[in-house]
């Protein structure tokens, strides 16, 4: 049964557990939005209609700062390969990069591979069914596992993801800065107050769903639809003609633009790829050789190596606070480059390869004799 609506305007003195003040939080939200989801969410997401941790996790990590579109193509391909969680656990590392490749944000492959193995280990395969077990996992923060407790196992908890963050502000008028750590918390405190007082798993599924869909589709970072949103009638920042001030957000962070010159060397039907560290930009993926400026890279490679090589287009990638301008450049060898890190991979063998996008397209149009003029 669903949640019954509080008195129209109630509402509920809340007193954040960090100390804070006394906030009255609209009583009738709850309802509002178990209602509206039911009425105008989205529904038949492919990951909406399970119970299961495994599939409502790997979706949950997927879709952080991910397009829903965009990870449509990707979940049914992933599920097909891993279809649970002891099949992730036991894959390769490679095989789990090179089915990511292309979603970006690659740490969250590598945490949902050691998270896997954590639950195979440690929970005999099963996931943890509360949102503090599972935020002891690896890789699944607060709101990742309030959003498994809450789908799966009806828990009383709620999620505050970035959207969800935008809508609570904006609702509540919030004025502490949802960059600190402080204000997060209290912002915590405050969703928690939010939340149904005591709603079935069917409410608490709809609801969670409804904070995110009216997040993703409603109050929306630009172009807000406050003509439609079920909270119109609560929202403090709509009353006060205020919706651009929230969230508040006082440090942004500078976009850096970046020149790499990237190195492919190629023997026949091979290329020679490096794993590139485990921290920073491409983390633990494969790549060809990267440097930093054309003489640099002129003067890494190896004595008796072609002095000419071909330059293709330069490419354009963005990453969230970097512009990188990638520079390719082609040259044909016979020999394996003394005294680099690396191997030669097969262009049949690159498909189980975890690649960054852009080298991927690189070596799916640029590979074949006449560029390289061989």
């Amino acid at each position: 049964m669903s949640a019954a609506r509080p008195p129209e305007g109630a509402r509920t003195a809340v007193r954040s557990t960090q100390g804070n003040p006394v906030q009255a939080l609209p009583a009738d939200f709850a309802p509002r939005l178990i209602h509206w989801q039911a009425r105008d969410g989205r529904h038949g997401l492919p990951w909406q209609g399970t119970r299961d941790p495994y599939r409502v996790w790997l979706s949950e990590i997927m879709l952080q700062q991910t397009q829903v579109s965009t990870v449509l193509a990707y979940y049914p391909r992933f599920l097909e390969r891993f279809p649970d969680v002891a099949a992730l656990a036991a894959a390769p590392i490679d095989e789990v990069m090179a089915l990511w490749s292309g979603l970006g944000y690659y740490s969250r492959a590598r945490n949902l591979h050691r998270c896997a193995q954590a639950v195979v280990a440690d929970h005999a395969g099963r996931f943890p069914t509360s949102a503090a077990g599972l935020e002891a996992l690896p890789g699944i923060g607060a709101s990742t596992a309030a959003a498994i407790a809450a789908f799966c196992f009806g828990e009383r908890v709620s999620i505050v993801d970035g959207n969800v963050k935008r809508v609570l502000a904006r609702l509540l008028a919030f004025d502490g800065d949802v960059g600190q750590a402080a204000s997060q918390r209290a912002l915590w405190d405050l969703a928690q107050g939010l939340l149904p007082p005591q709603p079935s798993a069917e409410d608490m599924r709809a609801y969670t769903q409804g904070l995110m869909d009216l997040g993703a589709t409603v109050c929306t970072r630009t172009r807000p639809r406050c003509e439609v949103c079920p909270a119109r009638g609560l929202c403090l920042a709509f009353e006060r003609e205020a919706i651009a001030r929230y969230p508040v957000k006082t440090r942004r962070v500078q976009r850096r633009f970046e020149r790499w010159w990237l190195l492919f060397a190629v023997r026949g039907d091979a290329v020679w790829l490096q794993r590139r560290p485990e921290r920073g930009i491409w983390a633990g993926l494969h790549s060809p050789p990267v440097f930093a400026g054309e003489d640099d890279m002129r003067a890494a490679v190896p004595t008796g190596w072609p002095s000419h090589w071909t330059a293709t287009e330069p490419v354009a990638h963005a990453l969230t606070h970097r512009e990188l301008q990638l520079l390719p450049h082609w040259v044909a060898v016979d020999e394996a480059p003394a005294g680099w890190a690396g191997e030669w991979v097969k262009r049949s063998a690159l498909a189980a390869v975890g690649l960054p996008a852009p080298v991927r397209s690189l070596l799916g149009g640029a590979w074949d004799p006449q560029v390289l003029d061989q």
